[in-house]
């Protein structure tokens, strides 16, 4: 249950309110919000006058469900503005890991000479082998401010666990919660308390719900600037990385007021099919997509085989643009 506060209670009172129904208070869009478990299916008598409104679930999507808020929400990332009504969808590029100061200035020039806006670029790397490059950590945290410095560039990069996510939200503007670390309430926690946007990876043995659930703990802590990231699943097919959940993504449009971003990089697994499924993303209206651009993949350090080079990244949006018109939307 999620219950508005009537306006002449202060956060004081508030917080005292919800102590004594056992309920979660925060603040959401200026009001003083009291949200319980989906057990709860009545106001309770002894706090009733204290009511503006409320609404009932049947489970824990609460602050994300198009029950409560029917609108999308709307996320600024620097100047850039994605949700709502912006009918638009936010192309973010760059690689996979951030290797070297030449390397990520190369794809920050190929992203401000395309007229795009925000930079991706992992420093620590969640890898499934202790053996593979993990990252150039809190340097190449440096490196990515130095381009947003010198290029004018939004970055978004994430946060491998909780010992370093001071580090980057300090130093991005867009926070990204990777697919191994959905579940990392150390995160997630952290992540509630910035105002900074937090992009949130499905895990790849995650049900939606699971993962709504997820991007509440960040709204239910004060943050509303929640993006969801359908990333793809692990499914019985091997002879694709992962399988990219579109139904999926239709269900979270259906009943979430979240902007969503795909992911068809990491989904595919290889650069080959990246575009045609970058195509059926964007004539999906989505509100992000996340490519992955290496100005030389065959040398990457880290996912070689998924990215495109700086020359099939230009193609692709050659390509995604007049689908994007055909829905009515903008690559922005």
């Amino acid at each position: 249950m999620i219950i508005h506060l009537k306006d002449n209670i202060n956060a004081e009172q508030a917080a005292g309110i919800a102590e004594k129904i056992n309920a979660f208070h925060t603040v959401s869009q200026g009001k003083n919000v009291l949200i319980s478990g989906s057990g709860m299916k009545d106001v309770p008598n002894a706090i009733e006058a204290h009511v503006d409104q409320f609404w009932v679930f049947d489970n824990d999507i609460q602050l994300a469900s198009r029950e409560y808020q029917d609108e999308k929400r709307e996320v600024k990332i620097g100047d850039v503005t994605i949700g709502g009504h912006q009918n638009a969808t936010l192309l973010i590029g760059g690689p996979c890991s951030v290797e070297s100061e030449d390397q990520i200035r190369d794809a920050a020039q190929l992203l401000v000479g395309m007229g795009l806006t925000t930079l991706r670029g992992g420093c620590y790397k969640p890898r499934t082998s202790p053996y593979s490059f993990q990252g150039l950590g809190l340097e190449g945290l440096h490196l990515l401010a130095k381009m947003r410095e010198e290029f004018g560039l939004n970055v978004i990069t994430e946060a491998r666990d909780a010992t370093h996510i001071h580090e980057v939200i300090e130093h991005s503007d867009v926070i990204q919660v990777g697919a191994k670390a959905m579940y990392d309430q150390g995160i997630l926690r952290a992540c509630a308390k910035t105002q900074k946007p937090v992009l949130i990876k499905r895990g790849f043995g995650t049900t939606l719900k699971e993962f709504v659930q997820a991007a509440e703990f960040v709204l239910s802590g004060g943050n509303e600037n929640v993006i969801l990231c359908e990333r793809g699943l692990r499914t019985f097919e091997t002879n694709t990385r992962f399988t990219l959940d579109l139904c999926g993504v239709a269900w979270l449009q259906e009943h979430t007021n979240l902007p969503i971003v795909l992911d068809p990089s990491h989904a595919m697994g290889y650069s080959y099919g990246v575009p045609v499924l970058a195509k059926a993303c964007v004539a999906m209206g989505i509100d992000g997509l996340l490519i992955e651009a290496h100005r030389n993949p065959s040398v990457a350090k880290s996912d070689a085989s998924q990215q495109l080079n700086h020359s099939e990244f230009k193609q692709l949006l050659d390509q995604i643009r007049p689908v994007a018109e055909s829905v009515g939307y903008k690559i922005i």
